[in-house]
């Protein structure tokens, strides 16, 4: 049989107290002995019932156990008297029973309050059903509204977290409120609030590695990348691309992505032999591999043939390739055509023909490039957003060139950009103060 470690430990098992009844009784007793407020936590009972105490407690401890017991501190904290006498009118009889019982009891109580701390798995699913629902509809959507529903989507994954300790509960809740962040950068992005995307984009990679959900880090990160060549540092996009493709666990989809990405930076920095590498390195990924966030979500976080197409296509003009870029624009747009009318894109059908334009421009064919915009000019006004805004504001620079000087169609062609800018949404909301830096 188990041998009671000290005097201490032997009353309270006597009473059958557990931690609740030892501090009740405890905090009732420093008050008549002229201690008021003293209290003990549980941790300190704990130590003080296993027989780890080395030295007594304090002065005012040692007088609330004293009335307590009607027995000496020193003796409460030292062994069991040997005899069977009673001690201060207690039965000395060891209750094997009632401590079973007191087990018991405490085993019920502490895994109730564990319960207490978990949410429902229906609460958990339907936020998972929710980051879903907005990535896959947030193409259809205004950018506005994707922003307003992923800040509550992540409000909310964010209060569950906080009612419940499950390991398996936090990371997803972590995913869930990481996905959200990942689509209010996007749409702080298309909003032309540049900035503040780049700081949503960094928080929602940190979600990912709280997560240990690499896809998530490498999304977020390749967003980042993007907003630093949009904001005048491609080299530091490239860094950002190529420590997104170092994570683990990623699929060709997301790969496609980031090294369509690190094209456009190397783009960027006119670089044109490592953009074209990265070029056809993003049309090769076919391994079968997936991921949980770029293929099985999808959605926004997908990265579609003409997704791939249209971003190609916009480093080829970058880099100065202007037969090649109009054949990818055309291939993107010949695509998005393609799809059944749900699943048509009017992000990638506007960027596409604004750079089919674009290069038509380049080749000086106005004639061709504005029966092309006249697809751009049906866009929505909440859809003009950020990357459709440089493409334009791209080739209204590139209309003002020498040899369109005094052309009636370059001078037409330029103020319907100009009217089609004003009318977008970040102008519209007043988020599109960076983007002045690449409009004209």
């Amino acid at each position: 049989m188990h041998e009671p470690a000290t005097l201490l430990w032997l009353l309270v098992q006597q009473r059958q107290w557990r931690y609740r009844d030892f501090v009740t009784a405890f905090e009732r007793a420093a008050t008549q002995a002229g201690v008021p407020g003293l209290t003990v936590s549980e941790a300190q009972f704990r130590r003080w019932t296993s027989g780890r105490v080395k030295t007594l407690p304090g002065p005012d401890m040692c007088r609330a156990l004293e009335q307590l017991f009607d027995v000496d501190a020193a003796a409460l904290f030292g062994p069991p008297p040997a005899s069977s006498a009673p001690v201060s009118g207690a039965p000395t009889a060891y209750n094997l029973e009632g401590d079973i019982a007191m087990t018991a009891r405490d085993a019920a109580d502490e895994a109730g309050a564990a319960a207490a701390q978990s949410v429902s798995d229906t609460t958990v699913d339907q936020l998972r059903e929710d980051a879903l629902s907005l990535a896959r509809s947030y193409g259809a959507v205004s950018a506005f509204d994707a922003f307003r529903r992923a800040k509550a989507l992540r409000s909310e994954a964010e209060h569950q977290r906080g009612l419940t300790q499950v390991p398996a509960q936090q990371q997803d809740l972590l995913i869930v409120a990481g996905q959200a962040c990942a689509l209010l950068s996007t749409a702080a992005f298309d909003l032309g609030a540049l900035d503040d995307a780049a700081r949503l984009a960094r928080s929602a990679a940190l979600y990912g590695e709280m997560a240990r959900f690499d896809p998530l880090r490498a999304y977020a990160t390749g967003s980042l990348a993007i907003c630093a060549y949009f904001t005048g540092r491609p080299s530091e996009a490239v860094r950002q691309a190529r420590t997104a493709l170092s994570y683990a666990g990623l699929g060709d989809t997301a790969r496609r992505r980031l090294l369509s990405i690190e094209a456009r930076a190397h783009g960027h920095l006119g670089d044109r032999e490592r953009a074209t590498r990265a070029l056809v390195a993003s049309t090769e990924q076919d391994s079968g591999e997936r991921d949980e966030l770029h293929d099985d979500v999808g959605g926004e976080f997908a990265f579609t043939e003409e997704r791939l197409l249209m971003s190609n296509g916009t480093t080829a003009l970058l880099v100065g390739d202007g037969a090649g870029a109009e054949v990818t624009a055309q291939r993107a747009l010949d695509l998005v055509a393609s799809r059944p009318s749900a699943r048509q894109s009017a992000s990638v059908r506007g960027k596409a023909s604004a750079d089919l334009a674009a290069a038509q421009v380049l080749r000086g064919d106005l004639d061709a490039a504005a029966v092309t915009l006249e697809t751009v000019w049906a866009i929505p006004a909440e859809q003009r957003v950020a990357g459709l805004l440089e493409r334009t504001g791209t080739l209204r620079r590139a209309l003002t060139g020498p040899v369109f000087q005094g052309a009636a169609k370059a001078i037409t062609l330029g103020e319907q950009i100009e009217e089609f800018g004003r009318l977008s949404a970040p102008r519209q909301w007043g988020t599109g103060g960076r983007l002045l830096a690449i409009e004209p």
